[in-house]
C-alpha cells in the first residue's frame, strides 16, 4: 500500500468510506465488522466515518461505534488507523440531511464523537457542511477551539469553496490538513478545489468518488467505440473506464481511484465499502500506475465543460 500525508500524518493513499455499513441497505454487524478488518489487512490506515451516518431518526453514532468496535476487536496495527469523523449534519425520521453548524453544537458533537470513539483525541474532525445560517468564520472557530482543548488532532471541511478553504486555512493555518468534497469522473465541480489543495498542501478527500462508471457498453454486451457525450454521467465516462480496465484485466472501480490519485499528490480516495472483497479491489488501486495513453484517454472522457466557479 503506498501512502500519502494528511498535515505530518502519513496514511494510506485509498482510505475507507464508512458510510455504507450504517445507512440504509447496510451489512449485518458481521459482515460490516469483517469489511473493516478487511481493509486493514490490505493496508488501508484511513477510515472515514459521521456522527449522521445512521438510519433516518436512529440515535446518531452508529457509524461510529461500529468502526470503533473494529478496530478494538482488530487487535495489532488498529492504533496507526486515523479515524476521521464529522459533525454537523444530522438525519432526522423522513430521511432528509440538517445542517447545524453553530459552535455550541459542533462543539458537543465532537464531544459526543470522542466518547463514541472511545480515543484521547479525535485523528481528524471535520465540519461536515457549512451551515448558511452561520458565519463560516464561527463554525470554523469551534474547530480551532477544539484544537486548542487537545480533543482533536487535526482540523478539516467538507463540502467547501476555494473562499471558504482560504478561510479556514487563515483561521487554523497547518492544523488544517484536508478537504473532503464530491469528486469523481462524472462529477469535476471541484476541480478549483482540487487544484487549492495542491497549491496549499491540503489532501484532498473525495466522496462518492466512483461516480459516473457504473453503466458501460461492455456491459450491454456490444464492444466500446468511445461514443457517447462524455460528460454528465452518461456512458463515454463509462465506456472508457470499463474498456480501459477491460484491458488491464482490473475492475472499472479499481482503475477509476488509481485515475482519481494520478490527478493529485494531494489525492486520498475514500471509496464506500459493504463487502471485504470490495474494499480489497479498492486497496489495489495505491498500487497501479497508468500510462500515459491510459491516462489520455479516460481525462478525455471526463474532462467538463468549462464553467464559472468561485
Amino acid at each position: 500500500m503506498r501512502h500519502r500525508t494528511l498535515g505530518d500524518l502519513r496514511t494510506s493513499a485509498v482510505g475507507l468510506g464508512a458510510m455504507p455499513l450504517s445507512v440504509e441497505g447496510r451489512p449485518d454487524e458481521a459482515r460490516a465488522l469483517a469489511t473493516v478488518h478487511a481493509a486493514l489487512d490490505a493496508g488501508v490506515t484511513l477510515l472515514d466515518t459521521a456522527d449522521s451516518y445512521h438510519l433516518p431518526g436512529d440515535e446518531p453514532g452508529h457509524n461510529e461505534r461500529l468502526v470503533a468496535r473494529a478496530l478494538a476487536a482488530h487487535g495489532p496495527g488498529a492504533a496507526d488507523v486515523l479515524v476521521a469523523t464529522k459533525g454537523g449534519r444530522g438525519r432526522p425520521a423522513d430521511g432528509g440531511w440538517t445542517v447545524t453548524g453553530s459552535p455550541r453544537h459542533l462543539k458537543a458533537a465532537a464531544e459526543a464523537s470522542l466518547r463514541r470513539l472511545g480515543t484521547e483525541a479525535i485523528g481528524l474532525y471535520q465540519l461536515h457542511k457549512p451551515d448558511p445560517a452561520v458565519p463560516f468564520e464561527e463554525s470554523v472557530g469551534a474547530l480551532r477551539e477544539l484544537l486548542d482543548e487537545g480533543k482533536i488532532r487535526y482540523a478539516g471541511v467538507s463540502n467547501t469553496t476555494t473562499d471558504q478553504i482560504r478561510r479556514a486555512h487563515a483561521l487554523l493555518g497547518d492544523r488544517l490538513v484536508s478537504v473532503q468534497n464530491q469528486y469523481s469522473p462524472a462529477v469535476r465541480d471541484s476541480d478549483p478545489e482540487l487544484r487549492l489543495c495542491t497549491e496549499l498542501g491540503l489532501a484532498f478527500l473525495p466522496w462518492s468518488p466512483l461516480g459516473g462508471i457504473s453503466r458501460s457498453a461492455l456491459d450491454r454486451h456490444t464492444p466500446p467505440d468511445g461514443s457517447g457525450s462524455g460528460s454528465g454521467s452518461g456512458t463515454g465516462i463509462a465506456d472508457a473506464f470499463h474498456a480501459v480496465a477491460h484491458d488491464r484485466g482490473i475492475s472499472p472501480q479499481q482503475l477509476c481511484l488509481a485515475w482519481l490519485l494520478a490527478r493529485s499528490p494531494v489525492m486520498v480516495p475514500i471509496p464506500g465499502a459493504s463487502r471485504p472483497s470490495t474494499i480489497r479491489d479498492s486497496a489495489g488501486a495505491a498500487d497501479l500506475d497508468l500510462t500515459p495513453e491510459e491516462t489520455e484517454r479516460l481525462d478525455a472522457a471526463t474532462d467538463p465543460a468549462p464553467v464559472a466557479h468561485g
